[in-house]
């Protein structure tokens, strides 16, 4: 089977309302990672989330990050924000007008490409053409024979899956015979609201270098070290191989995530903590940061604050009033379609 899982150029998503809210050439964007505080056997540790990520639509943010963690292994301890990501991205996008909403990120290799096609494409239109859709090959090994879907499979499982994807978000009833599954003239509907959803691939998910520059819509990696300016110089040799890829070397947009422990001293210097795992640092700190994040190259930073220690509305308050007129999410186009 040939599997052309192409990458689409920036041109394919000039009408998406999400991913022209996130991402622009030489300019970086600010999203949020959910939960904005950690479950510790309490679901309480919720309560009122939907209220602040509506705050964060009004606040200019661009765009609220939830992830994909079907089972909870205590050993990592992070349950992310528990409920199923589709589910709490249809809820979110009937509290928010602006906002992106993107997974990061949904695992590919344990679920079948149909039903995630169905989810991505119904909470597309659901937003009016606001998802963004990270995808991985998943990283908790302990979920796999859950699943019945053997670990060591996952790099080829994931370009299979996102093959038989974009097959059945294509204009019309499919014709798909691998090795997920058959169709023969039947259609997948709804289909996206601006005929197209963004794929990002996060870190490698089991592929080359060479396969993410030709195939992705996007690219999620982790930081190289945040507390000095040599983890964005690493960073920016990483970006600058990957574009280096891209076959018709059109724009693809970059991103990057930290987790924040964003301190009231604005001057506090930025600090590793947790093994390096947080970024301990005021205000200013993160600026800076930010900014040679995107001299680096990256286009948009997704902040967890989840390890923060201050209320999650007091940071997001000074997020949004001292940090997010520096890194001003796109005007973009507006949400498509009618109001579901």
């Amino acid at each position: 089977m040939t599997i052309d899982t192409s990458g689409a150029s920036s041109h394919a998503f000039a009408h998406h309302p999400g991913y022209r809210r996130m991402f622009a050439p030489g300019a970086l964007t600010l999203g949020i990672f959910l939960p904005l505080r950690f479950y510790q056997g309490d679901m309480r540790a919720l309560a009122g989330q939907a209220d602040l990520v509506a705050a964060m639509d009004r606040q200019g943010f661009a765009a609220a990050w939830v992830r994909d963690i079907p089972l909870y292994d205590r050993r990592f301890g992070d349950a992310g924000q528990l409920f199923d990501p589709w589910t709490y991205l249809a809820y979110l996008a009937a509290r928010t007008q602006t906002l992106a909403l993107a997974t990061g990120s949904a695992i590919f290799t344990l679920r079948h490409p149909v039903d995630l096609a169905k989810a991505a494409a119904s909470i597309d239109q659901l937003s009016g053409g606001r998802l963004v859709l990270g995808t991985a090959a998943g990283d908790r090994a302990s979920e796999f024979p859950a699943y019945g879907v053997p670990h060591a499979t996952r790099g080829e499982r994931y370009a299979q899956a996102v093959h038989m994807f974009r097959q059945l978000l294509r204009p019309g009833p499919a014709q798909i015979s691998g090795p997920l599954g058959s169709l023969d003239g039947l259609e997948l509907l709804p289909k996206p609201a601006a005929g197209a959803i963004p794929l990002v691939v996060t870190s490698s998910s089991g592929q080359p270098l060479a396969w993410i520059g030709r195939h992705a819509d996007g690219w999620l990696t982790y930081p190289e070290a945040t507390h000095t300016p040599d983890g964005p110089r690493r960073l920016a040799d990483k970006i600058r191989a990957w574009r280096a890829c891209i076959p018709d070397g059109g724009f693809r947009p970059h991103m990057c995530n930290e987790w924040l422990d964003l301190v009231d001293d604005a001057d506090y210097p930025r600090t590793p903590v947790r093994s390096g795992y947080v970024l301990r640092t005021g205000r200013k700190g993160l600026i800076d940061l930010l900014g040679e994040w995107r001299d680096a190259g990256v286009n948009h930073a997704a902040l967890g604050i989840q390890h923060g220690q201050r209320p999650a509305a007091q940071v997001l308050q000074e997020l949004a009033e001292e940090v997010l007129p520096h890194f001003p999410s796109h005007a973009g186009v507006p949400a498509r379609g009618p109001q579901w």
